[in-house]
């Protein structure tokens, strides 16, 4: 953690321990684990940012793989939106390193790559002069390809390829596994530091979670023709308690200060965000309860759902 980060944490602690003082009802358990965790945190490392998470029943530092909003929320539930956002621009992956000799699989999480016990891999290719013909390049692949396919049905991810772009292209032609395919990474790599990897791996999952965002729109799409689309925060909250949610999309810069209704079931827009009546960010607490009952979350780029109020809710 650099001196700017400390900072920050610092300022937003103290921020914190002013409105918890403030708010009635808050207890000194409270207040000292949020002193321990602050500085726990300040001592140890950030990721590209960092959730200090804490309650009576719950302390956690959480490094995040992608950068947040400086913030305090103060809610009866956590702040899920920055956990969800970072489990889906870092998804699980799996990385199959690829040469004409060699296969060498990965399992990625955030910026961490390491080799998965008991998945059959490394594969070396045959030695010998016999070995060196289009057709045992072929049986090679094809065995690569088969232990893959066992792998990912037990631990399905999405698929990143690296490799020189002939042997990608052969290794394509034959291979079962194309329909989890997020992207290539070309060159031989195989002796490549995993840190140097790790930036052109993420270039290739940014570019496949955009397209994902398509799928997005076209599911939004397929339900509006059913009736089974509800847009804006007050109207998707309302569904959610009352029907089958099943996807929720946001825009990532949607932010909703407000207070519930007695009966929980409506919702007022408050301008005072941190009166301690008032939710900090009602999208939130939609997050949660969407996924509370079954359904998923899905971020995509501000701007897109302009003509949905930026909140839409699908309907199983």
């Amino acid at each position: 953690m650099t001196a700017t980060d400390a900072r920050t944490v610092s300022r937003l602690a103290e921020t914190a321990f002013e409105r918890l003082q403030a708010e009635a009802g808050t207890n000194d358990v409270v207040l000292h684990a949020l002193d321990r965790t602050v500085s726990r945190a300040l001592a140890g490392p950030t990721g590209r940012a960092i959730g200090i998470f804490v309650s009576t029943e719950l302390q956690d530092i959480v490094p995040l793989p992608v950068p947040v909003s400086d913030r305090v929320v103060i809610d009866p539930t956590f702040a899920t939106r920055d956990l969800v956002r970072a489990q889906q621009r870092s998804p699980r992956h799996v990385v199959l390193m690829l040469t004409e000799q060699e296969a060498l699989l990965l399992d990625g999480s955030g910026e961490q790559l390491a080799a998965p016990p008991r998945s059959g891999f490394p594969i070396i290719a045959p030695t010998g002069p016999d070995q060196r013909t289009p057709e045992a390049l072929d049986a090679f692949l094809r065995q690569v390809d088969r232990a893959l396919v066992t792998y990912l049905r037990l631990h399905p991810a999405p698929l990143i390829l690296v490799g020189a772009e002939r042997t990608l292209a052969t290794f394509q032609g034959l291979s079962r596994n194309n329909a989890r395919l997020a992207g290539t990474v070309t060159g031989t790599l195989t002796e490549a530091r995993l840190i140097d990897l790790v930036p052109r791996i993420r270039a290739v999952l940014g570019r496949y979670l955009l397209s994902r965002q398509d799928d997005t729109l076209t599911l939004i799409d397929h339900r509006r023709s059913r009736h089974k689309v509800v847009d804006g925060i007050a109207g998707a909250w309302r569904a959610a308690h009352a029907e089958r949610p099943e996807m929720l999309a946001v825009e990532e810069g949607l932010a909703y200060p407000a207070r519930i209704s007695p009966d929980g079931g409506s919702l007022v827009p408050a301008k005072d965000a941190d009166h301690p009546e008032v939710i900090d960010d009602a999208v939130e607490e939609l997050i949660e309860l969407v996924t509370k009952r079954g359904g998923w979350v899905s971020f995509v780029a501000d701007g897109l759902l302009g003509e949905h109020e930026r909140i839409v809710l699908t309907l199983r």
